[in-house]
């Protein structure tokens, strides 16, 4: 059967999984606080540019719809995940349906995407993670799309989704290299010997042109960035640990597209798209070596799941209608389990119990609870990073409001981390209080070129260790703290709020010397 001749697409069918997903972040999205890295986003809609020192440009111009449209609130800023995590399902659907695939590999592939705990995860935060997620399934989508309909103009169309996703996050060149020395090994290399593949890569660049100047311009920022994250972070996870997590955050949903990988590279079937199961592996090697986030890789997971959907398809053809549902259950209902510890249905007290039961009674979860210092903790790291952000604000406000309107005049607020200071602008007109400063991340961008007060209201996240730096430099006159944060379950818990008196000279000339270097780096 020809290809435009087939009888469905399926889009109505597959609808039904967008819904359910839809659904599920909508139930959740706000039953916590902002995270961490929410704050630092939200906060760029602010400082619109080409570039940050950590992401590229297109979450800011996000967060500046999402506030102008619909608001402040957590529950706001999540609306656009939200419906790009439903549309990451979409477009899996579609990719099934460019295999060959039926309603039972939609259903499979879609339900066992929308409940792995990897998607569920990372599906309903305002930071870039599914936003590039979400170019990463469009791109392998107008790929097989082309290759089935040979239209040129799904070409064109990934040339500038590749380009958004590259102002999205930069892991997407990573992919393009990967697809395209895939390509270059498997049976499709002609794809690449065509002058509109010229053509979609000068759209490609000339969108991400703009960053790239940008880039130049502050002298490469993204290198630097990477250095330091491979030392604070990246540098703790070894290659057992990478591995067992790739085989890990999906739960049962593993059996799904582990068989999407192997008939992607063995079904007659699928032959023509053998290079995506490549382009997998070379990815996965390239952040195996880079000591990647096992985040990195989740989006070239929805073109597994989907080719696994068709394996099982056809390798249950001949079954009847209670086998095929009973695998659907088999490989969803397991996760499900998980789902409180992944999204924030329920109360903080029932969600403890969850992690407390899979302490007890499913040991394979413990990576859930393990944090960037390798330690385990009560909570994942994404959940105690949605607390304790509103107690240090109102507590900066209240250290501001006790001072006279005189004091108040000669006083800065100042954050350790991107964190502290974006909860901190974020909360600013709430309690009334100036404009944050920070020499964290992009902050160092908008900061001030020097700073020449009386008082600072100092967010310390080093236990006070800064503040004994300032004490034995003699930059200060004196200091004293007003608070800490105290919620148990923050990640901030035990960040202290001191006020410093009559910063000098030396304290202003350290600030001059880091913000110039910062803003070199």
């Amino acid at each position: 059967m020809s290809y435009k001749n087939r009888r469905s697409t399926y889009v109505y069918f597959i609808l039904i999984f967008v819904f359910v997903k839809i659904v599920l972040n909508l139930f959740s999205i706000s039953n916590f606080g902002f995270h961490r890295d929410e704050f630092l986003h939200l906060v760029l809609a602010d400082h619109l540019d080409w570039g940050y020192k950590e992401v590229p440009p297109i979450i800011a111009i996000l967060a500046k719809v999402s506030i102008s449209l619909f608001g402040n609130s957590v529950f706001a800023a999540r609306i656009f995940p939200t419906i790009f995590s439903g549309l990451i399902i979409w477009f899996t659907g579609l990719i099934v349906v460019e295999f060959g695939g039926r309603k039972f590999a939609i259903t499979l592939a879609c339900l066992t995407l929308i409940f792995s705990p990897a998607f569920m995860a990372s599906g309903y935060l305002f930071q870039p993670v599914v936003f590039d997620q979400f170019w990463w399934v469009l791109t392998v989508w107008l790929l097989i799309k082309y290759l089935n309909t040979t239209d040129v103009k799904y070409l064109y169309w990934l040339g500038l989704v590749v380009g958004l996703g590259m102002l999205t996050k930069y892991t997407m060149a990573f992919f393009t290299f990967a697809l395209i020395i895939g390509i270059l090994i498997s049976k499709q290399r002609k794809l690449l010997f065509n002058r509109h593949i010229l053509g979609a890569a000068v759209v490609a660049f000339l969108v991400c042109l703009p960053n790239l100047i940008w880039q130049i311009h502050h002298h490469w920022p993204i290198i630097n960035h990477m250095k330091v994250l491979r030392k604070e972070q990246l540098s703790y996870i070894t290659t057992a640990e990478f591995i067992e997590q790739q085989l890990l955050v999906h739960g049962v949903a593993l059996f799904v597209w582990f068989t999407g990988f192997l008939f992607l590279i063995f079904s007659f079937r699928l032959r023509n798209f053998q290079f995506l199961a490549i382009a997998y592996v070379l990815i996965f090697i390239f952040l195996l070596e880079m000591d990647g986030k096992n985040y990195y890789l989740f989006g070239a997971y929805p073109m597994l799941f989907a080719a696994g959907g068709f394996g099982f398809e056809r390798l249950l053809k001949t079954k009847g209608y209670v086998l095929r549902t009973c695998t659907v259950a088999l490989f969803v209902i397991p996760n499900l389990i998980l789902l409180p510890m992944l999204l924030p249905l329920l109360p903080v007290e029932q969600t403890l119990g969850f992690f407390r039961f899979a302490n007890k009674n499913i040991p394979a979860t413990d990576f859930l609870v393990t944090w960037e210092d390798q330690k385990a903790h009560s909570l994942t790291q994404d959940y105690a990073d949605m607390f304790g952000w509103d107690e240090m604000a109102r507590k900066v406000g209240e250290a501001y409001h006790n001072l006279t309107p005189e004091q108040q005049k000669q006083t800065l607020i100042y954050a350790d981390n991107y964190g502290e200071a974006g909860a901190l602008h974020h909360y600013r007109e709430q309690f009334n209080y100036p404009v944050p400063v920070s020499l964290n991340s992009s902050f160092t961008l908008w900061a001030p070129d020097t700073i020449n007060y009386q008082y600072i209201i100092y967010v310390d996240d080093d236990n006070g260790e800064n503040i004994q730096r300032f004490v034995r430099a003699n930059m200060i006159s004196s200091y004293k703290k007003l608070g800490e944060v105290e919620y148990p379950l923050a990640r901030e818990k035990g960040t202290g709020i001191y006020l410093i008196t009559a910063p000098n000279a030396a304290f202003n000339e350290m600030y001059r010397k880091e913000l110039a270097g910062k803003r070199l780096e």
